[in-house]
Formats: C-alpha cells, sequence, structure tokens
C-alpha cells in the first residue's frame, strides 16, 4: 500500500519568559495526490509544542516537542476511500499560540493496477532518447486501426476492421520494414469498446494481449514501436455533460482534471505492466493531440504528462528506464514552441517532444467547402507549382518558409537541448477518385507535383533537424489486404527526403 509522507520542520529558539509568544507556520494548506507525496513544512516557535490531530488514517510520529529544532513527519496511507478526505490538525505551542494546517487529499477514483511492480532493468535499454531518435529513420502510422470502433446499438464495439482496413499481421510489419521503414506509430484505442469494467477503467485482457501482440511483431522484425493513447472517445480533452453540452478538461475551474489524471494513472499502469518486458524497441506516447491554448491550460496539460509518467515509472523493470513522448499542446508546433514546458521526469534523458504537421490544413486535408469559412479546399503547393488554371485554389500560407520555421523553432527549444522531437503524424492528400475524394483538381500534373513536393520537403526538414518522421498512413497509400504499394510516388517522395 503506497505511503504518503509529509515532513514538518519545526525551528525555534529557547526564549526567555519575557518575550513575546512566537509561532509561524509557513504554510496554512497543503493539497496532496491519492498516491502520496512529501511536503515539508517550517514552524517557528519559543516554547513548548503539541500536535492535535482527529484523522485515523492520518499517522505523527511526534504529537509533542520542546523548544529547538524538531522534525515531524506525518504519514497517510493511500486514498482509496472514493471521496476526497480533509483533516484540520492543530499546531498549540504552550505560549498561548496555535495554528491550523488544513490538509486535503483527492481519492484514488480507480484501482491501483500497479500491482507486480519490479526493480529497475536497464537491460536492453542503454539509449538514451538522443540516441534512440538517431536509430530511426522513416516511420509510418498504421492509422484507422487499433484505434477504430463501431456502434451495435448504443454500444461502442473495439473493431480493427471497422474504417475499412484489415487486423494487422506480422506479413503486414515485414512488408513495411521491406518498404523502408523502420519505425511504427500504433494509434490505440482502450477506453473506446475495449474495457472489461468501465466503472474500474479495466483494460480487457483479450485486447491488452491482442495489442502486446502487434507490438512483439514489431520488436521482433528490429521495427521501433510508438505505442499511444489516441484520441479513445475525448476523454482526456472534453467530457459531454448530462445537457448536451461539453466542458473542457484544460479549463482550471473543471473539476474534470483530477478524473483525467485518475483515468492516465489507471489505463498507463495496465498498459505499462503488460508491456514492461519489451526493450528499448518499444516506447510509449501519453496522448495524441491534447488542447492547450494558454499557459494555465498547459500547466493543466502537464499534470497529465505528470501522471503518465509516473505511472508508467512506477511499474519498474525496463519501463523505469523506458523512452516516453510527451505532446505539445494541439501538437502544434508553434503553440509547442510558445508554451510547452517539459514536466518532470525522474529518469533523465529519457523525453521526447511530440508534434504534427498539417499545413496548410486546407492542402493537407480538407475535402469539403463552406463558403465563408476556412474549409476551402486547396490543390497547389510550394515553389512553382501554382495554378493558372485554378488560381483560387493555390495555397496562400503555409509554404516552404512557413514549414522551414517551424522546424526551426523546435531545433531550437528542444532539439538543440537534448530533446529529441517526434513528427508523429504528417500527410497532404492526393485528390483523385481512388483515394475518393470530393474534389479533383484540373490541373492534375501540378496538383500530384505539389503533394509529392510537400511531403518530401517535410521529411526533409525532419532529416535536417533531428526530427523523428512517422508518416499518417491509413490504406491510402499501402494495400494492406496484399500488402503492396498503392502510392509508389508517395514513398519516393518520402524516400527524396532523407537525401
Amino acid at each position: 500500500m503506497l505511503l504518503f509522507m509529509v515532513t514538518i520542520a519545526i525551528s525555534c529558539e529557547d526564549k526567555g519568559s519575557g518575550e513575546a509568544p512566537i509561532l509561524v507556520v509557513s504554510t496554512k494548506e497543503a493539497t496532496f495526490e491519492p498516491e502520496g507525496g512529501t511536503s515539508t513544512f517550517t514552524i517557528e516557535a519559543n516554547s513548548k509544542w503539541t500536535i492535535e490531530n482527529e484523522a485515523l488514517w492520518l499517522q505523527i510520529d511526534k504529537a509533542a516537542g520542546d523548544a529547538g529544532t524538531t522534525t515531524v513527519t506525518l504519514t497517510t496511507l493511500s486514498n482509496d476511500s472514493g471521496v476526497t478526505r480533509p483533516v484540520k490538525i492543530r499546531v498549540i505551542a504552550n505560549n498561548g499560540q496555535a495554528r491550523v494546517i488544513y490538509i486535503l487529499q483527492a481519492p484514488n477514483l480507480y484501482p491501483n493496477y500497479n500491482l507486480s511492480p519490479k526493480p529497475a532493468d536497464a537491460t536492453g535499454m542503454s539509449s538514451t532518447a538522443v540516441e534512440l531518435a538517431a536509430k530511426m529513420t522513416m516511420g509510418v502510422n498504421i492509422g484507422n486501426t487499433m484505434e477504430a470502433w463501431r456502434k451495435n446499438g448504443d454500444v461502442i464495439v473495439s473493431d480493427e476492421t471497422a474504417w475499412g482496413n484489415p487486423k494487422v499481421t506480422e506479413s503486414y510489419i515485414q512488408f513495411l520494414k521491406a518498404t523502408g521503414f523502420n519505425a511504427v506509430r500504433i494509434p490505440c484505442s482502450w477506453n473506446q469498446g475495449n474495457l472489461s469494467d468501465a466503472s474500474k477503467m479495466k483494460i480487457d485482457p483479450v485486447w491488452l494481449n491482442r495489442v502486446k501482440e502487434v507490438v512483439g511483431w514489431c520488436v521482433a522484425n528490429d521495427m521501433y514501436v510508438m505505442l499511444n493513447i489516441h484520441w479513445d472517445g475525448g476523454w482526456l480533452e472534453s467530457k459531454e455533460l448530462s445537457d448536451g453540452t461539453q466542458t473542457h478538461n484544460f479549463d482550471p475551474s473543471s473539476s474534470r482534471k483530477n478524473v483525467v489524471n485518475a483515468i492516465q494513472k489507471a489505463l498507463w499502469e495496465q498498459i505499462a505492466t503488460a508491456m514492461r518486458d519489451f526493450d528499448e524497441h518499444l516506447f510509449f506516447a501519453g496522448s495524441n493531440e491534447p488542447a492547450a491554448d494558454n499557459a494555465q491550460e498547459m500547466a493543466i496539460l502537464n499534470s497529465y504528462h505528470e501522471s503518465f509518467i509516473k505511472a508508467v515509472r512506477s511499474t519498474g523493470g525496463r519501463n523505469t528506464y523506458r523512452v516516453l513522448v510527451v505532446q505539445g499542446p494541439g501538437t502544434n508546433a508553434s503553440k509547442t514552441y510558445d508554451l510547452m514546458t517539459i514536466p518532470s521526469d525522474p529518469t533523465p534523458n529519457r523525453m521526447m517532444v511530440e508534434v504534427h504537421e498539417y499545413s496548410p490544413s486546407q492542402f493537407c486535408f480538407v475535402d469539403e467547402e463552406v463558403l465563408g469559412t476556412w474549409k476551402v479546399p486547396v490543390f497547389y503547393w510550394g515553389a512553382g507549382n501554382h495554378s493558372t488554371i485554378e488560381p483560387e485554389r493555390n495555397a496562400t500560407y503555409g509554404e516552404e518558409d512557413e514549414i522551414a520555421d517551424s522546424f526551426n523553432k523546435l531545433k531550437e527549444k528542444f532539439i538543440s537541448k537534448g530533446i529529441p522531437v517526434v513528427l508523429g503524424e504528417y500527410a497532404a492528400m492526393r485528390r483523385n477518385t481512388s483515394n475518393n475524394a470530393k474534389f479533383i483538381p484540373l490541373d492534375t500534373a501540378k496538383h500530384n507535383k505539389s503533394v509529392d513536393d510537400w511531403t518530401t520537403f517535410v521529411t526533409k526538414q525532419c532529416h535536417t533537424n533531428g526530427v523523428v518522421p512517422f508518416y499518417w498512413e491509413i490504406g491510402n497509400i499501402l494495400n494492406r489486404n496484399n500488402n503492396t504499394i498503392k502510392d509508389q510516388a508517395m514513398i519516393d517522395a518520402m524516400k527524396a527526403g532523407l537525401n
């Protein structure tokens, strides 16, 4: 059972009886995490003192002391009561003074799943984050697959095939390697139809074993693999209320922060325990595209990151040294440069930052037209590729200079300081009938060259600046049914960026 340790330092001098009474407490309140932690309080007094405590769950090693300097340790058990528990302790000095410290401990909303922690094990885990990043050249997502789900009536059912792709096979992993990829990102759902007990956030062991199987195929074929919690129903970003409105989980006034941190802890304790024995080929990513728009929201996002980090590290074994990936706000490069601070990790040099690149969005993925809004498709991008046939479909922002500037900022803020960056997703839509595009460009040759040039340029920026690229593939460039390439030009464009 986890213990909560709080240290109170009581400093005083033996004062003469004629001196004014002194009892100064440096803090009036403290809020503690469910699993425990430490906090130090300074008390200055000039007489003997006692501490009054009515809580059975709060233990005090010294309830009284003489004048002088004394250290008092408070110990609480893990809060598995399901409710927040408050306690008010009183420090009472013989000189007639008294002070109150208000203590609040949040509850564990879900069971503890760190049931078999292991001693730290560095076997097969020698690479730092920088060294691991250098081993990865070209990465690819297995998108719209292990995060896929469907509805069966009102029930959400996990289904790898629900979004049009077959189940992942080892032969597909081998095909990816033969195509030129040496790293795989697995967007994965855990909350969407994969819980055997939703009230306890308990992951179905069948699903855990299935994910472990796919990870195992990657590792066995010398492929590096990044496993995450993807959108997963959006529980990390927002919660639908009973009146149909949404509460923003990054609002400092929202009580959802504690819930989100509890879910992070419960899920990652289970995922990390199940995957603990894999070597450094496996690394974890805490979320997907978490929203945060200012410093206050970034602080809340970092609390979610730290819950992920603590949960993984607490399971021990190889997870003590496993590389972990935390996401910038919105995985937007500019916001990440402006707002992101690196969360705390007890293991040094094992942290990466993740961003995504879909700029300009109208070129990369918008395939609908809503006049008067930003949703207007763009077909042509890059120097020499603008169309005179459809000038209204030319990109007006997000071209070479702006994208290069984003990568330069990432290099300045993170990479130059020994924190690698992962481009977890990037892709530009090739608009043709085989991709079921709603809008087909009139200048086909310039459009195709725009897509290829964008892909090469972004990949090149990754290669030049030390960013690890993972192309967003959802079955549009690779045929997963027969392990063949559907869009060779796209593969060639990626490879061209590595030269």
